[in-house]
Order: C-alpha cells, then structure tokens, then sequence
C-alpha cells in the first residue's frame, strides 16, 4: 500500500459499512471533510506562524471585539474550559500579544484585548489562512457554492429543532 492510500483509509469514511444508512455515510463525509481542512489550517499555522489552531481561534475572537472580551466570554464563545482560555492567554501575554487588565467593579474578572503587535500579527495570519481556506475550497462553482450552503442551512436547521 502506498503512503497516500494508507493516509486515505485512515479518516472517518473508513468506518462505511455497505448498508449503513445514508445519513451515517454523510455525517462521516461531513466528519472527514471538516478534519481534513482543520489539519491543513493546523499545519500551515504552525509551520508558517509557529503558532496553534487554538491561540489563532483566541485571537481571532479578541479581533472581533476591539474593546475586549473577559475570560468568561472567549472561554464561551471558544466552546472550551476557563482552565484552557486561561492557558493560552497567558502564553499569548508573554508573548506580548495580548494584555489582560482587571475588570473595574469585578476582582475577580480580566478584559482581554488584543496589543498593537497582537493586532498586526493576527492580521498577517488572518490573511494566510483565508488563502487557506480558499486552497481547501475555492474550486466549487457559484452554483454548487450556493447550493451546498443551501443544503448546509437546512441540516443546520433541522439539528437545531431537535431536543437535545
């Protein structure tokens, strides 16, 4: 076995069984598709930027948000714990990268925004990685772009209505 085909068969489309149902086979199309193109970003952010998916994601929030976030809130809208916001804002503090200033009123509450080199470096990287995401998916038509966005909106609907 070469080493493309054995790269290949190790994603999560090979778990298909002949006779699952269509929507496993889809969800596990949806699954590799999506792992494929977070390995890529992961690699080229490291290799070009010497930085993570998850310090680029924080950062990205902060850029969004000029006037700051406090932990609670980049630990919300990361979907991860306090405990892992907390460890790489204080990498990115170190590194100059953000700053961390406490809450007037709130002890117990930091804003974190984005320094002047902070805002320069995310915009360089920000630029890459949109290339990047073109590379992983710019070869679609508008029509096929728009109707996979349709059909993405409607899945995320339905999954949206159900109970969890």
């Amino acid at each position: 076995m070469d080493p493309s085909s054995a790269k290949l068969s190790l994603d999560h489309e090979s778990r298909i069984e002949h006779d699952d149902h269509q929507a496993i086979r889809l969800w596990l199309r949806l699954l590799t598709c999506t792992n494929l193109v977070e390995r890529h970003l992961r690699n080229r952010l490291r290799s070009e930027f010497g930085i993570t998916l998850p310090r680029f994601d924080l950062m990205a929030q902060l850029a969004r948000e000029p006037q700051g976030l406090t932990m609670g809130d980049l630990s919300q809208r990361m979907m991860v714990s306090g405990g892992n916001v907390s460890g790489i804002a204080t990498q990115l503090e170190k590194e100059g990268l953000i700053s961390r200033e406490p809450v007037p009123g709130n002890r117990r509450a930091f804003c974190v925004t984005l320094t002047a080199a902070g805002d320069k470096r995310f915009a360089e990287m920000a630029t890459a990685h949109e290339g990047w995401i073109v590379d992983c998916l710019g070869e679609l038509s508008d029509a096929e772009y728009e109707h996979m966005m349709a059909m993405l909106k409607d899945i995320k609907a339905g999954v949206s209505a159900l109970k969890d």
